[in-house]
């Protein structure tokens, strides 16, 4: 089965180069930081069997987005468009993520809650960490029940780095 024609571009960051794998309309399939480019390699494989990813200029509103966002502007990616690959239930959890205003974080309890399955806990946070479009679906603002930063596939320096630049006040 082909899968959709894909464009792989490297953005710098203040955190390191960001790989942005999006469509020729602009929406987004994949962003991650460059040394996790083999997760996001195994994700899209996953959710768009087939794709065929060629490198190239990132989307000039990507591009543009993600350079207001590092520059301050913690809500530039709010609106970028990102495809929909996984389960119907990961669907259900990134769209909640979406939902999380800048400078504000939830629990995974919270995030489990808004998407209407309490218990499943444990299954939000490996929907959330199945996450194909880091900072966009802003799986860095969840966190820990008890107020510690639990995981991040961007590195917990990373993690603490993004909540600190949208405004959350973490100790230390």
């Amino acid at each position: 089965m082909a899968g959709p024609d894909l464009i792989r571009a490297v953005l710098p960051s203040p955190l390191g180069d960001l790989v942005v794998l999006a469509d020729g309309a602009g929406v987004l399939h994949g962003l991650d930081f460059a040394e996790a480019s083999g997760r996001l390699d195994r994700l899209i494989a996953r959710y768009w069997p087939g794709a065929r990813v060629t490198d190239g200029a990132a989307p000039a509103a990507v591009a543009s987005a993600l350079a207001a966002y590092f520059a301050g502007d913690a809500g530039a990616l709010d609106t970028l468009p990102t495809a929909e690959g996984g389960t119907d239930f990961q669907r259900t959890v990134w769209a909640a993520l979406r939902r999380i205003p800048a400078g504000t974080t939830w629990s995974y309890a919270d995030l489990a809650r808004q998407v209407g399955r309490p218990a499943a806990v444990r299954a939000v946070g490996q929907a959330n960490g199945a996450n194909p479009v880091s900072l966009v679906q802003p799986c860095h603002r969840v966190i820990a029940s008890g107020g510690s930063l639990g995981g991040y596939a961007g590195g917990l320096e990373r993690k603490a780095w993004l909540l600190r630049h949208e405004g959350v006040n973490l100790p230390g």
